[in-house]
């Protein structure tokens, strides 16, 4: 057999290889009705070497022929986002079934990135687009692209129903509730608060949840003890923002037995950075996250935190995509659909009632005032 231009098997290598006609052996392999005039010994035959050579259906060649591309556009605002990967797998897992491959793209919290690849995706001819994003962005004119081509398309983690487009993400104020409610059930009444970024959806509504449930307590924040993440620069951004907000509320020398981190992992960089001061979690201050991600599940401690049932909204988004396609080729129109997960609370090593509500330890005295105490 020649060099093949291409690396893989074709129908022409095999009709070579067997001795048939291609035609002959394209009705045998696609199992047409027509194979079953095709002499049974043959069929084997041609099966046989197919077998031996390696052979596997042009699935390019076929979308092209029936105009479909059995591709879904998925773009995440960053993959390393442990958030992203756990909704990417739902979704992967929703599509191979119905024999469709996603087209996953990563726009690493860029928005040049997200245009790039949305104009990727509709030139690809994707059939359908599913959208990881919680950040804020002025809906792009992109957007109304695909849908002016009648391309289906789901967002996650946002809320984009009064644009048309279909939406599944996590009820943020009950989870936020819920985290509030878990430290004050604990008997914390001296909590410390540190707010998401202002570029992310999720942030107002956990925060809105948060005070709701603490109103309704009677608790009322300090205001210094209220912090806000800076905006994202990736993923790790989180992590050092909680380190660097420990650090601040060790140093304002307020009372604090608990702290309501935004996310999984900024509670993560809360407790490295209550460690480095000495103070131990949960003996002497609680630590909340939110979303369960796996850093959370095997850290030690392990964290508190408010599930999302990410890989399930990632499956419910897979879900919905197909079955907008569906209904595109039966004609049929479909108001964009709209669900909000319920949040769960995971109870873990983070958290303990408070062992003294009135006093700040000694090993909470910042670096600065512990070198300002140490003998010349």
């Amino acid at each position: 057999m020649g060099q093949r231009r291409s690396g893989h098997v074709t129908l022409l290598d095999v009709a070579r290889a067997c001795g048939f006609s291609v035609s002959t052996v394209s009705i045998v392999l696609s199992e047409a009705p027509l194979s079953q005039y095709v002499a049974v010994a043959t069929r084997e035959q041609i099966r046989a070497m197919a077998r031996q050579l390696g052979y596997h259906p042009d699935a390019y060649a076929r979308s092209l022929r029936r105009r479909r591309s059995q591709t879904i556009g998925v773009l995440a605002f960053d993959l390393s986002d442990p958030f992203c990967t756990l909704i990417a797998r739902g979704i992967q897992a929703g599509l191979q079934p119905a024999g469709y491959v996603p087209l996953l793209m990563d726009a690493q919290t860029q928005r040049r990135l997200f245009d790039s690849y949305l104009k990727m995706i509709l030139e690809r001819r994707a059939e359908g687009v599913i959208v990881i994003a919680s950040w804020v962005f002025e809906e792009t004119n992109l957007l109304a692209d695909i849908e002016k081509n009648h391309v289906p398309i789901v967002i996650v983690s946002r809320d984009l129903t009064a644009r048309g487009i279909s939406s599944v993400l996590v009820d943020n104020e009950d989870g936020g509730a819920m985290a509030i409610r878990h430290l004050l059930d604990l008997g914390h009444r001296q909590i410390a608060v540190i707010r998401g970024p202002e570029e992310m959806f999720d942030s107002e509504p956990r925060w809105s949840g948060v005070r709701r449930a603490a109103a309704g307590a009677g608790l009322e924040f300090d205001p210094g003890l209220v912090l806000q993440l800076p905006n994202l620069v990736d993923p790790a951004s989180g992590f050092e923002g909680g380190i660097e907000c420990a650090r601040q509320m060790l140093a304002s020398g307020r009372n604090f037995t608990a702290v309501l981190a935004f996310d999984d992992l900024t509670a993560l960089g809360v407790v490295r950075g209550l460690a480095c001061a000495g103070v131990k979690v949960p003996q002497d201050c609680s630590v909340v996250g939110f979303d369960e991600i796996l850093p959370a599940v095997v850290a030690t401690p392990g964290i508190t935190t408010i599930r999302q049932p990410m890989k399930e909204m990632g499956l419910l988004a897979a879900q919905w995509v197909l079955e907008a396609i569906e209904a595109r080729e039966q004609g049929i129109a479909q108001p964009a659909r709209f669900h909000q997960a319920p949040p769960e609370l995971v109870v873990r090593m983070s958290t303990a009632p408070p062992r003294n509500q009135a006093v700040l330890l000694p090993q909470h005295k910042t670096a600065k005032q512990q070198s300002m105490e140490a003998p010349n």
